[in-house]
């Protein structure tokens, strides 16, 4: 099926969803006319058609931001506070609405999609406090011949690419801060699940975001159409998040106009379980760290490290908690595990599994492709996985368990640095001496001790290695979209 109209917008549940391109204030087709089909993942049917993007309509955008941009970061940072303020309530408000639409275009189960709009949410509400805190400073130089002035001013127009992982929190964490600095903004939302952020979009307008601040572009041709937008001189920022590879080639694509970029890319999270940690609280750790959205997020466990001595029983109860999971539709209050987001990654899900199998690991729990329309896998737990193992070393990005055991502090900390990656990593023990000192040793941006959650919009997020660039998140999110600048004055 093909929708050939984006004029009306879809609705659901009283939300209003604009099915075109935002630029300069306005909704709009594309230049071309042509269209995307958004697939429902629970059954694989077509939800709705969206605007399909050319290579003049992002430099339209372009445009529109880049006319926006001097009275933008010339308004009040209170006043910039107040709308972003405006836009956490109006997301607030209508939460429940816009997490029947995750659920919709992304699959993930209703309580995964509910606290992914709280998190959205959150990254409005502290970007407005810190709106008004971007300060400078004021030094005598150690000479004493001038004072040393250093202000933090907008960057300019950016470009914001998101993920269809968490298509509400991945957007708001790039807009807020970007909007609070004083710059303006272009977004390009994935194509697997774009109606959220045009969602966001209206929303933003309904708070009172002027003409060409924001605007959206959806494409399916996101190279064709992001190169020239990149190649912009007016533009100075790229904020993606999304996988290594297509993060290293917009790095190539940004070194010709030296753009600031800030990268939240792969990850492949270790998980170590030690011999004198709280099992039960282990266990409600892991379930978080590896089931959030399915399995499907950049900071979910990855390898499971559970020390000798305790993981025959680690790995019992959890294939218990695994395989006793409800599997549904992700709009269905009864289900826990939504489908994957698209046929594709239960395919690479099962190739994961059947590697590891072949190599020597057991399977305790799930591990078979259902039969049936939509894109499902079933909650699977593997254990006595070999180092060697393709799910040890790639992101399986889905709802499987993978159990290695390890024996002492060296080895696994080895073992949990012996990647590219250095997103998240979770480490569970009661000493925390030990949790500490092993926090310290691994290369990783981010270390969840005794916690199966680590993301926080007050918290500086982002990797190190191959897991990316600059930080999100945090006060230090806020001057990713700054430039600063120093100013040699007498007085």
């Amino acid at each position: 099926m093909t929708i050939t109209s984006t004029q009306e917008p879809l609705k659901i549940d009283g939300l209003v969803v604009p099915r075109r391109l935002l630029i300069a204030g306005a909704w709009q087709d594309a230049a071309g006319g042509k269209t995307i089909n958004v697939i429902n993942p629970s059954d694989a049917s077509v939800i709705t058609g969206i605007a399909d993007a050319e290579v003049e309509d992002g430099l339209v955008a372009v445009d529109a931001a880049a006319a926006a941009l001097p009275a933008w970061s010339a308004t009040a940072p209170r006043k910039r506070a107040e709308i972003l303020s405006r836009c956490f309530e109006l997301m607030t408000e209508r939460s429940e609405q816009i997490a029947h639409l995750i659920s919709l275009e992304n699959g993930k189960a209703l309580p995964d999609a509910r606290g992914e709009v709280a998190y959205a949410a959150e990254f409005f509400r502290w970007y407005a406090e810190e709106a008004v805190r971007i300060i400078g400073e004021v030094s005598t130089s150690p000479s004493g011949a001038n004072r040393i002035l250093v202000q933090h001013q907008p960057i300019g127009v950016c470009i914001l690419i998101t993920p269809w992982n968490f298509p509400a929190a991945m957007a708001t964490r790039k807009l807020a801060p970007a909007l609070a600095a004083g710059c303006t903004a272009v977004l390009k939302p994935a194509g697997l699940t774009p109606l959220t952020s045009l969602a966001i979009a209206q929303l933003m307008i309904d708070a009172g975001i002027p003409a060409g601040v924001v605007n959206v572009i959806t494409t399916s041709k996101t190279n064709d159409v992001m190169s020239p937008m990149l190649a912009d001189p007016r533009v100075r920022k790229l904020s993606f998040t999304g996988s290594t590879s297509v993060g290293r080639h917009l790095l190539r694509l940004s070194a010709d106009n030296v753009l600031k970029c800030s990268m939240e890319l792969g990850g492949n999270a270790p998980f170590l379980v030690f011999d004198d940690a709280d099992l039960d609280k282990a266990l409600d750790g892991v379930m978080i760290a590896k089931m959030r959205n399915g399995g499907q997020a950049c900071t979910a466990a990855n390898r499971i490290y559970v020390q000798r001595g305790i993981q025959a029983e680690f790995a019992s109860r959890l294939a218990q908690r695994m395989g006793a999971l409800a599997v549904g539709p992700g709009t269905d209050p009864a289900t826990e595990v939504g489908p994957l987001v698209d046929e594709p990654s239960v395919n690479k899900v099962h190739a994961l599994v059947q590697d590891a199998l072949d190599q020597g690991a057991r399977l305790l729990t799930g591990g078979q492709l259902p039969v049936g329309a939509g894109y499902y896998y079933p909650p699977t737990v593997v254990t006595n996985v070999p180092f060697h193992a393709r799910m040890v070393n790639e992101e399986i990005f889905g709802p499987v368990a993978s159990i290695i055991t390890f024996d002492d502090d060296d080895e696994v900390i080895a073992a949990a640095n012996d990647t590219e990656y250095g997103l998240a990593a979770y480490v569970f023990t009661e000493d925390l001496r030990r949790g500490l000192r092993v926090s310290e040793r691994l290369e990783s941006g981010m270390v969840a001790l005794n916690r199966g959650l680590v993301s926080d919009p007050a918290a500086p997020f982002g990797g190190v290695k191959q897991s990316g660039l600059g930080r999100e998140g945090a006060h230090q999110g806020l001057l990713d979209f700054t430039e600063t600048k120093y100013v040699a004055v007498d007085w």
